[in-house]
């Protein structure tokens, strides 16, 4: 790609923007004191509420009209209309304002829906995953005093992080009220705070769940071990078949696929992982290959007893939940057959073994991002952040991409964010670096004038 020239943010705009800003952190706070966590029905009335409150935010922001709708019991949704001028385009502009659970609020350095500002971070749950993208969303709106240069339609999700499992029927119930020329998604994340990205790339998802027996009923390993074993070791030994000696995942017949996206610092990488001294990295090549270009294999639970509850007797039975990120361009049904049968191959001593499909699932995906209105999009964001924008992928599965790209072939879909790698989305202590966040609601300032044609 050519070198970028990075032009200077218009005075007018960039002075809206510095202007709506403080009032955008405020409701972005108040947002992220509503625990709507959508996955657990404690807090579907939360939820409800945090719809409730995206609602009147888009009519405070100039909106025409505003719904909240859901399908087939989902979760509450969010749609707003902006109207567009004679002879523009249509915007949607999408994001979700149902967040994770905390994963534990004492483990959280400050409440996890309580907002608190360290070090230039705001911390918080769905601070930044993704609520952040809402209020990205509402700052560029009133930035432009709620009448945008471009029709804009407001689509704020409930269930994202449930895995959006009623989306297919909203999106064909809505089908008028949401077709748009443009798809902007907020649901992202840069590769660096002062280096904004357009995600091109989503790694597919697939989980199996093996289970490996031995015996008909446990028996004490005093009497019987030795020469019989016991199942929970045949699964370990199973398990361990999953990763090469230096960490790339030994499942035969995957897609594995090369990246020119820039190489973080390691260091840096590590402490945001949180990876103990001396721990390595696995597998080989880019660290932007191994996350967002070659497959990737976690177990994520195994059942067995507690160290607490364990007695001396050979388990007759083990199961274990195997979880495999997927390369663009690999088909979700071959990978999780080629994972199930590695699995089946390679269960020792004649143990027996099943395998069946998980709950988890999701096809990788790929954006072309050439054309028109890709090129507004860089020139907007590298205007915004001062630095040329880049193309990056996302090592997660947003499984709802793939379903807008379906659902309206013709629209031009930008996935962008204000998230960075020490975000810590879906973690302990998720946090949104505040100055990234106002040169993201800049960048879709000047995105929406761009599509007007106002560049």
């Amino acid at each position: 790609m050519a070198d970028q020239q990075i032009s200077t943010p218009p005075a007018e705009l960039a002075d809206a923007v510095a202007g709506v800003l403080p009032g955008a952190r405020a409701d972005l706070e108040a947002l992220v004191r509503i625990p709507s966590i959508w996955a657990d029905p404690a807090h579907a009335e939360d939820t409800r509420r945090s719809a409730e409150a995206v609602a009147a935010l888009a009519r405070d922001a100039g909106a025409a009209s505003v719904e909240i709708l859901s399908a087939e019991e989902g979760a509450p949704a969010v749609v707003a209309h902006w109207p567009a001028p004679a002879g523009s385009p249509t915007v949607m502009l999408y994001a979700h304002h149902d967040v994770q659970p905390t994963g534990g609020d004492e483990l959280w350095a400050s409440t996890p829906f309580e907002p608190t500002e360290r070090d230039g971070r705001l911390y918080g749950r769905g601070a930044a995953d993704d609520k952040a993208g809402v209020m990205t969303h509402l700052a560029a709106l009133r930035a432009y005093g709620g009448t945008p240069p471009v029709g804009v339609t407001l689509f704020v999700e409930g269930e994202e992080e449930s895995g959006s499992p009623t989306l297919t029927a909203l999106l064909a119930e809505h089908r008028d009220a949401l077709t748009a020329d443009v798809i902007v998604i907020a649901d992202a994340a840069n590769p660096a705070v002062d280096t904004p990205a357009l995600t091109t790339s989503l790694r597919g998802l697939v989980d199996v769940v093996v289970e490996v027996s031995m015996l008909e009923r446990p028996v004490h390993s005093g009497v019987y071990g030795g020469p019989v074993g016991d199942a929970l070791t045949a699964l370990c030994r199973t398990l361990a078949t999953l990763h090469d000696d230096k960490g790339e995942v030994a499942v035969p017949g995957l897609v594995r696929g090369s990246s020119d996206a820039p190489e973080p610092d390691e260091s840096t990488y590590r402490a945001d992982a949180g990876l103990l001294d001396g721990v390595e990295l696995l597998g080989t090549g880019s660290i932007p290959e191994r996350v967002n270009r070659k497959p990737a294999v976690a177990v994520l639970g195994i059942d067995a007893p507690a160290v607490a509850e364990a007695s001396n007797v050979l388990l007759p039975r083990a199961r274990a939940m195997v979880s495999m990120r997927l390369a663009p361009g690999q088909d979700a049904k071959d990978a999780r057959r080629a994972l199930a049968e590695h699995l089946e191959r390679n269960v020792p001593w004649g143990a027996h073994v099943t395998t069946a499909p998980g709950s988890g699932g999701a096809e990788p995906f790929t954006l072309s991002a050439t054309g028109e209105v890709y090129d507004h999009a860089r020139a907007a964001f590298s205007s915004a952040y001062g630095t040329a924008a880049v193309e990056t992928g996302i090592g997660g599965s947003i499984p709802f991409i793939a379903e807008f790209a379906r659902a309206f072939p013709g629209a031009a879909v930008l996935v962008t964010g204000v998230g960075d790698p020490a975000s810590r989305w879906h973690g302990i202590d998720e946090s949104l670096h505040l100055e990234m966040f106002g040169k993201g609601v800049l960048a879709e300032t000047l995105l929406l004038r761009r599509l007007a044609g106002g560049a």
